[in-house]
């Protein structure tokens, strides 16, 4: 079964970096890759934005007022 996390970084390789799957087929032709530096920027910069998305709000304490805050993720915009 897949978890939500493994749909994700099989979404970032297939589409950013060009693999078919992430499985270990034990076969270099099939197990290594050469990819450009473009790609693992653009499939790091889904990876990082995919971690912020999920990630939970934060508690803490606004050092002005001393009132309980909830800080959550914004979601990046372009």
């Amino acid at each position: 079964m897949s978890t939500r996390r493994d749909i994700i970084l099989t979404t970032i390789a297939r589409d950013d970096l060009c693999l078919e799957t992430l499985e270990v087929r034990g076969r270099d032709g099939k197990d290594f890759h050469s990819l450009g530096v473009a790609n693992i920027r653009v499939a790091l910069e889904n990876a990082y934005e995919a971690g912020r998305a999920s990630a939970r709000p934060t508690k803490a304490v606004c050092p002005v007022c001393n009132r309980a805050i909830e800080i959550t993720p914004v979601a990046r915009t372009n």
